[in-house]
């Protein structure tokens, strides 16, 4: 007969604390045209320097990320991100002044609104069991 050891008892896990995330989306029609995850995109390709780095960063497939930056791109009245095709010296991916404005943006719509309702988000998470 084998003696079979018992499992260590578990640690008890620190209690979590809730927190609320807003996802702000812009749509048009059913594209979205401006979410959280293009955002993080953005700002992933700024940190980095290229699409693929940046998808990268993210677990993203670059075809994801360049079809979503496409997408943003066409979106916006002046594209986002600027990209130079590859060649001898290979090809390169940058923020535009818009895509850094829409960024910023975007970071102080989310923080503004997060202000505005600070109240009921306060409410709203006492309610929760935690």
């Amino acid at each position: 007969m084998v003696a079979r050891s018992t499992p260590a008892p578990a640690t008890p896990q620190p209690a979590l604390k809730p927190a609320l995330k807003l996802r702000m989306r812009v749509t048009v029609g059913d594209v979205i045209a401006i979410g959280p995850g293009k955002i993080a995109l953005l700002e992933a390709l700024d940190a980095t320097g290229s699409i693929t780095a940046a998808a990268k960063s993210l677990d993203m497939s670059y075809r994801r990320a360049w079809l979503l930056i496409d997408e943003t791109n066409r979106a916006l009245k002046q594209p986002a991100v600027a990209t130079a095709a590859g060649g001898a010296k290979g090809g390169g991916s940058a923020l535009t002044d818009s895509g850094r404005a829409l960024i910023s943006l975007y970071r102080q719509i989310e923080e503004t609104a997060l202000q505005a309702c600070k109240p009921e988000i306060k409410q709203l998470l006492k309610l929760l069991d935690s």
